[in-house]
């Protein structure tokens, strides 16, 4: 069945001319190229008569086409069967009369017979000759050989060409040589059935039509197939040949198949709507005449793309088309009874054109991708169309769909889309692209502007389309008409859909100061608060001028405040954050209050809606801290973060302590400054501030060391009082002494104060000790009063907070070990046996100092102190275990003493012996070093028996021996008496 065709402009009339064949049909039409401007063309008759036309077109001029001349081929009137101009020697083959001639191109010569060939059947010429390694026609008649040339030229290096002749049964190939004779090379005859009617000869492939069917001859292995059969019923065989793609379409009644070289069917088959009387080719088309009806169908897929009727007289009877025969071929000649009518093929740009009037725009797209893999459109070109359909959709208010085609384009510049947005003049009004299409769409105008004048045009069609008129509106809008309103939010949201892909793109700075501000803009108008923040905070490029009225108009601060901050506009940023934590205090703002309306809230429980209302206040000011914090943490500018600590500490002490001790600015901030602008009442604030200064940025200013201290010691003054106050109610509100704000949040500290103060206490000798003392003298705190008197040396007053106030034996203990005095353990047992102040004797005590340090006392001391009261079952193995060991060290002492002496006495024993040693020198007694006889020489022994001359000696040293024995290093040590017994 026939394609149903598609609404393209693929030909369009040339020009035309009245043809005078004394009432013979055109049998066969061909073109021949002269210049850019001009072509002949050449005609046909049933009659044996050959007509000559000039076509000539020019940009200058109107094109027309002119009769030239006419000449009779044959004189017994048969037919003209096929022309075959040879334009590069001016020649014209002509087949008629089973013979083939030989004329001047503009036959101004009469015809001349080429002899030996009778009998002719079909003939053609060689297509697109390539050099062959193994040629089966070695040399030409000249002596020439087959080479490469032009596409459509099939002529060897001498110019001649080749043809294909069918005589019968036999087929003959054949070169014609520049003087018009005609060299037989091959004949091939009893390889197939029927009579050759048609042939095509591409590369080394011969393809012929018989009434049995379609064959295939290779030249160079001299093989002949049959590629398929036709029915009996069927009708004559019918070749063409495809320049553009060097394949043949082999016709079976109205079924065209496309073969390639080898004979195998490539790509689909084309169904035209009848057997066509006639076939042409067209570039990528393949053109079908059947009664003065014209069919173009695409090669690659098969569709009709266009169909008409040629204009004619009327009369009808059989039509004649062809083409140029090449691959860039744009001229088709349709030719009927009384009319020759050229066709041009529209440019590729042209019809795409025409498809876009039409709002074709699936058509275009396909056409334009159709064209691209044909190598007639550039990608340029594509982004291009993209573009113009996607301003089209936008018109006629199809927004996704126009979106989608501009993220396809990728020549299409944001700021082409900026006009829709923003009204004109603006910042960007110079930067927009202007003339850039074929005018298809109305200039750029405000998106409500589109819409109102789409809707105005719906509205119109619609009652156009009760009248029985056809509009161009899409049917969905005609059942369906949309709202204003949902228009506008779908144009604004496909806006901020290809706005945010353009933001990955590399866009200049301008163009990108473009996109992320109108961005911000159309995020505003769909209140997307979440959107607008995560813009404003993140790395962007946005126009804060263009920005700050319209969102401290809309209400926006948030998102201006985070906007303020990323340009490096700090203060301006900390005033809306302040503003904001006000307003939250106060109930007048929270984040998303335009987002929530009233409806949605009428029917809510008063109870939720309070919890609600205090968590939004409780979040909001926490978070409005929160982002300024994270400014002033990089800030280096003193007076702005003095000037914002206030507040934020009245909101979260963490933040603001944060924002103090920040290592992430470059200049840090004066601590003295800094010290002076806390707010007293923030004493926690204070106290970081300060561990850090002490503990992390190492001061040793004996300012800071001394008012930390003091500020612990006030702190934990008032926590021990709180204590006091509250150890019998259960509303306090410490636990494990860390506060908890209002908000439920922890104290900046994790320890509790009095732990802090000591370990600082202990840790630091730069604050004054008795400052601190005078603060927490008449206190209770007698830890933190025993390390500041051990500070000062003040032993007793130690001692006696540590065993009597504290009842810390073994503080008390170590302390004595850090004194190291035998009098400190003795004052520290007079403690415990004569506590005063009305206390009982700490036995106890004494008994595990006497246990654990009883040889640092002297037992006669002891005994004198030992109170007559005190039990002697807790006394008497403390007492004799403290006697025994006296004497035990008494003791040991002694056998040291006695065994230092006896060393002493074999020390010196052994000197003596070696000192008294003798040796016996004879005649034959030799140096040991230098094997020289002693004689009376001198000689010396070393303390291992060796014996050197005394000139060896002196060479050889007093330490080292001939042995090589240094006895400084390694002395020979001689057991002695106390050692040997």
């Amino acid at each position: 069945m026939a394609a149903k065709p598609k609404s393209r402009t693929v030909l369009e009339p040339l020009a035309d001319s009245a043809v005078d064949t004394n009432n013979s049909p055109i049998k066969s039409v061909s073109l021949s190229k002269l210049s850019d401007t001009e072509t002949l063309v050449y005609l046909g008759t049933l009659s044996g008569t050959l007509l000559l036309y000039s076509l000539k077109y020019s940009p200058d001029s109107p094109p027309g086409i002119s009769f030239l001349r006419r000449v009779s081929i044959s004189g017994t009137g048969s037919s003209v069967n096929s022309i075959h101009p040879l334009a590069h020697i001016g020649k014209v083959v002509v087949h008629c009369d089973g013979s083939l001639f030989l004329l001047d191109d503009k036959l101004l010569q009469p015809a001349k017979r080429i002899s030996l060939i009778k009998g002719v059947t079909a003939c053609c010429r060689k297509f697109r000759i390539q050099k062959l390694g193994n040629n089966p026609f070695p040399q030409t008649s000249n002596g020439g050989s087959y080479t490469n040339h032009n596409y459509a030229n099939a002529t060897n290096s001498n110019g001649n060409s080749l043809f294909a002749i069918g005589m019968g049964k036999k087929l003959v190939l054949a070169e014609l040589i520049l003087s018009g004779s005609l060299v037989i090379l091959k004949e091939i005859q009893g390889i197939f059935d029927g009579t050759i009617m048609n042939l095509v000869w591409v590369d080394d492939s011969l393809v012929f039509g018989s009434k049995t069917g379609y064959y295939l001859y290779n030249c160079v292995n001299g093989q002949c197939g049959l590629i398929f059969s036709l029915p009996d019923s069927s009708s004559s065989p019918q070749l063409k040949l495809l320049a553009r793609e060097c394949r043949v379409l082999l016709m079976v009644d109205n079924v065209g198949i496309i073969v390639d070289t080898e004979g195998q069917p490539v790509g689909g088959s084309l169904v035209f709507k009848e057997v066509p009387d006639s076939i042409g080719e067209i570039g990528s088309y393949v053109v079908g005449v059947r009664n003065a009806e014209v069919e173009l169908y695409h090669k690659k897929t098969g569709d009709c793309v266009q169909r008409f009727m040629v204009v004619g007289d009327g009369g009808g009877g059989l039509c004649i088309v062809n083409g140029e025969e090449n691959e860039s071929g744009k001229l088709l000649v349709i030719t009927t009874c009384s009319k020759v009518l050229c066709y041009r093929k529209v440019s590729g740009e042209e019809q795409i054109k025409d498809l876009l009037r039409k709002k074709n725009f699936k058509e275009t797209i396909s056409l334009v991708e159709e064209l691209q893999s044909e190598g007639e459109l550039t990608k340029e070109m594509l982004s291009f169309v993209h573009a113009q359909v996607g301003f089209l959709l936008l018109f006629d208010l199809h927004f996704e769909e126009a979106v989608d085609h501009f993220l396809l384009s990728e020549t299409m510049q944001p700021s082409e889309l900026f006009p829709f947005i923003l009204r004109d003049p603006n910042r960007w009004t110079l930067m927009v692209p202007r003339n850039r299409y074929w005018g298809l769409h109305p200039p750029p105008a405000p998106l409500e502007n589109v819409i109102d004048d789409g809707l105005t045009a719906i509205q119109r069609a619609v009652f156009l389309k009760k009248a029985g008129v056809e509009t161009a509106v899409s049917d969905e809008f005609h059942l369906n008409p949309p709202s204003r309103a949902d228009l506008l939010e779908s144009a604004i949201q496909n806006m901020i859909r290809y706005l945010q892909a353009c933001r990955d793109r590399d866009l200049t700075h301008s163009v990108r100061e473009g996109v992320d501000t109108l961005l911000m803009y159309l995020y505003r108008a769909l209140n997307r608060v979440d959107d607008m923040e995560r813009l404003a905070s993140s790395e962007n490029s946005c126009v804060v001028e263009e920005l700050e009225a319209l969102l401290n108009d809309s209400g926006h601060l948030r998102a201006l405040a985070f906007l303020y901050a990323r340009k490096g506009m700090s203060a301006k940023a900390l005033g809306i954050w302040r503003i904001l934590a006000r307003n939250y205090s106060q109930g007048r703002y929270y984040r998303g209050q335009s987002e929530e309306t009233g409806s949605t809230r009428e029917n809510k429980d008063t109870t939720t809606d309070l919890n609600v209302s205090s968590r939004n206040v409780i979040f909001g000011r926490e978070t409005a801290a929160l982002e300024a914090s994270r400014i002033l943490e990089e800030s280096s500018d003193q007076e702005l973060v003095l000037q914002h600590l206030g507040w934020i500490a009245d909101i979260n002490q963490m933040l603001a302590v944060q924002v103090l001790i920040s290592e992430k600015r470059t200049n840090q901030l004066s601590p003295d400054d800094v010290i002076a602008a806390i707010d007293l009442k923030k004493v926690e604030i204070l106290q970081r501030y300060l561990q850090w200064l002490i503990e992390e940025q190492y001061s040793d200013d004996t300012r800071f060391h001394t008012t930390y201290a003091l500020l612990l010691a006030k702190s934990a003054l008032e926590t021990y009082e709180m204590e006091l106050s509250t150890q019998n109610s259960s509303a306090g509100m410490l636990k494990n002494e860390m506060y908890v704000s209002e908000f439920g949040e922890d104290s900046i500290f994790d320890t509790p104060v009095r732990e802090r103060l000591q370990i600082f206490l202990e840790s630091s000798d730069l604050y004054d000790a008795e400052d601190v003392l005078d603060l927490i003298e008449e206190s209770e705190l007698w830890l933190e009063k025993a390390i500041l008197y051990r500070k000062l040396g003040h032993e007793t007053l130690v001692l006696q907070i540590l065993a009597l106030k504290l009842e810390d034996c073994e503080a008390a203990e170590q302390y004595c070990v850090e004194i190291g005095r035998p009098d400190a353990y003795m004052q520290l047992l007079e403690m415990y046996l004569n506590p005063k102040d009305g206390r009982e004797p700490m036995f106890k005590a004494a008994v595990r100092l006497l246990h654990n340090h009883g040889e640092m006392l002297d037992p006669l001391q002891v005994l004198e102190r030992l109170s007559p009261t005190m039990p002697l079952q807790l006394a008497s193995d403390t007492i004799l275990r403290m006697l025994r060991a006296r004497l035990h060290h008494h003791r040991q002492g002694q056998i040291v003493h006695n065994m230092s002496r006896a060393l002493d006495i074999d020390a010196s024993l052994a000197r003596l012996e070696e000192r008294s040693r003798h040796v016996l020198i004879n005649d034959e007694s030799v140096c040991s070093s230098c094997h020289a006889r002693l004689g009376t020489k001198l000689f010396a022994m070393y303390p291992d028996d060796t014996v050197v001359c005394y000139k060896c000696f002196r060479r050889q040293g007093e330490s080292t021996s001939v042995t090589g024995r240094n006895f400084e290093k390694d002395p020979l040590a001689k057991p002695g008496w106390l050692v040997t017994r």
